[in-house]
C-alpha cells in the first residue's frame, strides 16, 4: 500500500472516530435550565418548548434538566451562574438583571416603550434590538436566542390608586436598572430597588406600598394577600430574553448552534403568545375570585407625557438614541 493510501485511511478512521465521539456526545449531553416559576407559567412552558425544539430541529435527544420554583436561585444568580458557564446553560432573564454588563439593554424593557401588543411584537419580531444583542455577547459573553414575554406591567399597591395625585409619593418596588427608577420618579412615584424574593415582606411591614408586575407573577407569588389594588396603567409589556451562556454555546457543534438560535427564536414566539393571552384571563380569574380589586387609571396620557423626556435623556446618555428612534418609529 502506498503512503498516499495508508494516509488517507488514516484521515478516514479518524474522521470517522471524531465523528462517533461527537454523537457519543450529544447523545450524553446535558443542557441545564433554572425557571423562578412552576410548570403552568408561559416563562416555563416556553423554556421546555425550547428544549423540545432543540432536540427537533438538530435531530438528537439531548437531555434537558430544567429546575422550576427558585430551585437555584433568582435571576441575579441565574445570570452569575451563565456568565461563568457553570450550573446553569439557559434561562429566561429579565433585562434589568443584565444591566451591570449591557447598560443599554433595559432600553428594550423601558416602562412605556411600546405603545400597544402589536408594537411590542412587530420590535421583537424584527433585528431591531440586535446592538443590544451584541453589547450583551462583547460585554458578559451571553447569547440572546429569542424573546419570550407578553405580560403587561400595572401598578400592584395595598391601597386603591386612580389618578395623579393618588400616585404621588406611591412608594413602590421597582427592577435594579436605573430606567425604571428614573421614570417612576419623573411620574411622581416614591420607587426602591428591592430584591424580588423580599417584595412580598417589604409591603407586608410598610417599607413599600406596593410594587409593578404582570398577572402571572401576581397570582404565583400571591402578592394579592398584601395588595389587593391593580391600576390599569399598563406602562410595560415585558420583553424576556431568553439567554444562552456564550460559555455553553461555544461547546456546541456548529449545526446544533443553529439548532439553538432556531430553537430560541420560535421558543420565544410561542411564549409571547401564551403569556399575552394568559395576562388577560389570570387577572380575570383573580378578580373573579374576590382576590383584587381593578381600577383604571385616570390621566394615563399625562404618565406618557412625563416620561417621553425621561427616556430620550436616558437613551442620549447611553449614546442609544438611534435604537430608542428606531423602537418608537418600528
Amino acid at each position: 500500500m502506498s503512503l498516499f493510501v495508508k494516509t488517507r485511511a488514516t484521515l478516514v478512521g479518524l474522521t470517522l472516530t471524531v465523528a462517533a465521539a461527537t454523537a457519543a456526545s450529544a447523545a450524553d449531553m446535558t443542557l441545564r435550565g433554572a425557571s423562578l416559576f412552576d410548570n403552568d407559567h408561559a416563562y416555563t412552558k416556553t423554556l421546555v418548548k425550547f428544549g423540545e425544539l432543540v432536540n427537533e430541529y438538530s435531530g438528537q435527544e439531548i437531555e434537558f434538566d430544567l429546575r422550576l420554583n427558585s430551585e437555584l436561585g433568582i435571576e441575579p444568580d441565574y445570570v452569575n451562574f451563565l456568565t461563568q458557564g457553570v450550573a446553569i446553560d439557559y434561562a429566561i432573564i429579565a433585562p434589568s438583571n443584565l444591566a451591570r454588563f449591557a447598560p443599554s439593554l433595559p432600553l428594550m424593557d423601558m416602562p412605556f416603550a411600546f405603545r400597544d401588543l402589536d408594537h411590542w411584537n412587530a420590535v421583537l419580531s424584527s433585528d431591531v434590538l440586535k446592538p443590544l444583542e451584541d453589547e450583551l455577547k462583547d460585554k458578559a459573553d451571553l447569547v440572546i436566542v429569542g424573546y419570550a414575554g407578553g405580560g403587561t406591567r400595572n401598578l400592584i399597591s395595598n391601597k386603591a390608586i386612580s389618578g395623579m395625585d393618588e400616585l404621588k409619593g406611591h412608594k413602590m418596588r421597582v427592577m435594579g436598572a436605573p430606567i425604571q427608577a428614573k421614570v417612576f420618579d419623573a411620574i411622581s412615584a416614591s420607587p426602591s430597588a428591592i430584591a424580588y424574593s423580599e417584595v412580598y415582606n417589604a409591603i407586608q411591614t410598610g417599607v413599600v406600598d406596593g410594587l409593578e408586575n404582570e398577572s402571572a407573577s401576581l397570582l404565583q407569588y400571591k402578592f394579592f394577600e398584601v395588595a389587593p389594588h391593580v391600576t390599569l396603567t399598563k406602562h410595560s409589556i415585558t420583553v424576556r430574553p431568553i439567554v444562552f451562556s456564550g460559555k455553553s454555546f461555544a461547546k456546541l457543534t456548529p449545526e446544533l448552534q443553529a439548532a439553538v438560535l432556531k430553537a430560541g427564536k420560535d421558543a420565544g414566539a410561542y411564549g409571547r403568545e401564551i403569556e399575552s393571552r394568559e395576562d388577560g384571563e389570570k387577572l380575570l380569574q383573580m378578580k373573579e375570585a374576590g382576590q383584587i380589586e381593578v381600577h383604571d387609571f385616570d390621566g394615563r396620557e399625562t404618565l406618557l407625557d412625563l416620561v417621553i423626556p425621561v427616556q430620550d435623556a436616558y437613551a442620549e446618555e447611553l449614546g442609544a438614541q438611534d435604537l430608542l428612534a428606531a423602537i418608537r418609529a418600528k
